[in-house]
């Protein structure tokens, strides 16, 4: 049988680098492959390059037995190749028919409203969807936008779907809804390319896998004939899955005491942690994990309560006087809230330290003395870039996120608040900012470790809590943990 998708020897270069490096990818009908690799490693130029939006500078795209050459994302739709993309490609203020019709000729001069309304609603009973043609997209959670995305794809007769890093936003039963949702598309022959960086949705998943390293092919499997660790090796060519070793040591003292905090979205809580401890803190997203984590930084104010950092009142104090005392935090968001993309690597780095000399004169930076420190923290914390003149935003995920460990951790906080600092990670980006956190918590300072991934909570976490509707629904020891205890506390919700 031939493939659906056949390239060859894929090449794409950006100046002195090779994103692209000779690749070879096959998709039959009614499979689902998955696309792995550390981030930087090629995965997403290469679908750019078979959907259109970039041209190869070698190689060769054959589809349903036809060659792709200089074609376009319309080309590529016309012909029956889909890109889901990481960040979705609707309109907000529109309804989810809108969104269906906008720019599809099926749709007719005079919009077919009723028809393209039933042709949605069939759809929905045959892969499950649930979707309200009526419903507002921007009313809609992630889970229900994205399944949007792919019933544009599959009302358009698309025979391949490429799905970019789809489960990064998505909370657990989304990712689980979305699973059987594909697997409801590869029984109805639909090619799917999955690109992802998590290992237990591939081992569910895929049926088979090509992992990339640096621009080239580092290996090939058939999923059911392979494991964890296998993937991870082929990734970064090191075993990245061997449990985190968090040794006991002795408590320090208190480091961050919260009484009765109560916020937005977030409380009365109560919460304290000490030296030589991260407390980590569970929770389904959306049960104020970011209000938390804010409120903590001096991003929100608080309405009633008391914060204390190392003996001193912080209650009131503002985000930068409690970096001055000792706070040092670290956003989920990196393209918003924790970098400035347009700035260089080392402005990055300074943005702490622009009124401490010798880093500055005044309100400028002083080069030389920040051009060292910068250089010395890429090297410290493994940035990957030419120079430290470069910018943030043209680096990886996993680079973006050592600027923000490295600007932070080099001070060596009293207290940190990380919040999901390793969402859009590949696993060895993952391994690197975990073993940071845990080297800070064996320095002897606290760590409030906030995320959604529940397997990195139960491994770091000297005690485990659980936010669940703003406030905690409990707080345990590692080593008390019941599994079902903590699945209840994450259902529940304030009253």
């Amino acid at each position: 049988m031939a493939a659906l998708l056949e390239m060859r020897g894929m090449v794409k270069v950006y100046g002195t680098l090779r994103a692209n490096d000779g690749i070879d990818l096959d998709v039959f009908a009614g499979e689902i492959v998955g696309l792995l690799g550390e981030n930087g490693s090629g995965k997403s130029t290469l679908m750019k390059v078979l959907f259109g939006m970039v041209e190869a500078d070698g190689g060769g795209i054959v589809f349903r037995g036809r060659e792709l050459s200089d074609h376009r994302p319309r080309e590529a739709m016309a012909l029956g190749i889909a890109m889901i993309h990481q960040h979705f490609m609707l309109v907000d203020a529109m309804t989810v028919l809108e969104n269906i019709m906008l720019g599809w000729p099926e749709a007719g001069k005079l919009l077919k409203r009723q028809a393209i309304a039933e042709k949605i609603r069939e759809t929905n009973r045959r892969l499950g969807l649930d979707l309200d043609p009526d419903a507002r997209v921007a009313d809609l959670p992630l889970g229900r936008r994205q399944r949007v995305e792919i019933l544009k794809a599959v009302l358009r007769d698309a025979e391949l779907l490429i799905l970019d890093e789809p489960t990064s936003n998505l909370a657990p039963v989304e990712v689980r809804d979305l699973l059987i949702i594909l697997k409801r598309l590869r029984s109805e022959g639909k090619g799917i390319i999955f690109i992802t960086h998590k290992m237990p949705e591939v081992i569910e998943v895929c049926d088979k896998v090509v992992v990339l390293r640096a621009g080239k092919v580092s290996g090939k499997a058939v999923v059911a004939n392979t494991d964890k660790a296998q993937l991870a090796e082929m990734m970064v060519g090191r075993d990245v899955t061997t449990p985190y070793v968090v040794k006991a040591q002795e408590k320090g003292p208190i480091r961050l005491s919260v009484r009765e905090l109560t916020g937005d979205g977030i409380g009365p809580l109560d919460l304290e942690v000490r030296g030589g401890e991260i407390l980590a803190i569970a929770g389904v997203d959306g049960n104020g994990q970011l209000e938390l984590a804010e409120t903590l930084a001096g991003l929100r104010p608080l309405t009633a309560g008391r914060v204390t950092l190392d003996d001193g009142d912080i209650t009131l104090a503002k985000p930068s006087d409690r970096t001055g005392a000792g706070l040092a935090y670290m956003p989920a968001d990196r393209s918003m809230t924790a970098l400035v993309k347009t700035m260089t690597i080392m402005e990055n780095l300074m943005l702490r330290d622009v009124a401490r000399p010798p880093y500055s004169l005044g309100r400028l930076l002083t080069m030389m003395p920040a051009r060292r420190r910068a250089e010395a923290l890429m090297q410290e914390f493994d940035i990957r870039a030419s120079s430290p003149l470069t910018k943030a935003g043209s680096l990886s995920g996993g680079n973006q996120q050592k600027i923000v460990i490295a600007r932070e951790l080099a001070r060596r906080p009293s207290v940190l608040v990380a919040h999901q600092p390793t969402w859009g990670l590949d696993p060895g980006a993952t391994r690197f900012v975990l073993e940071q956190i845990i080297a800070l918590r064996d320095a002897g300072s606290a760590v409030i470790y906030i995320s959604s991934e529940l397997e990195e909570v139960l491994a770091v976490g000297d005690r485990v809590a659980v936010l669940a509707g703003g406030r905690l629904a409990g707080v345990v020891a590692r080593e008390a943990v019941d599994m079902p205890q903590i699945g209840l506390w994450m259902s529940e919700r304030a009253a």
